[in-house]
């Protein structure tokens, strides 16, 4: 993972270093030394792809939500 990902992951979704980094665990001082000088480590890819993972699954969850309230109301019918 390159730091022009991690710059791109944030531009897309509107996210400050600081709540990437609140949201990753870390501080916004480490994250945004790692972006700055490219050196983006395991543990910051790793955390990095965890949280992606979660918005999926949220969204996910989100979908389902949306089916069983259309389900509910055709079985109310």
């Amino acid at each position: 993972m390159t730091a022009q990902e991690i710059k791109d992951f944030c531009k897309e979704r509107n996210l400050t270093y600081k709540e990437l980094a609140k949201h990753l665990g870390l501080s916004e001082g480490g994250l945004t030394n790692a972006i700055t000088n490219d050196k983006i480590t395991a543990s910051i890819e790793h955390s990095l792809k965890m949280y992606q993972r979660i918005l999926e699954l949220e969204n996910d969850l989100k979908d389902f939500e949306e089916l069983k309230n259309i389900l509910e109301k055709i079985l109310k019918k």
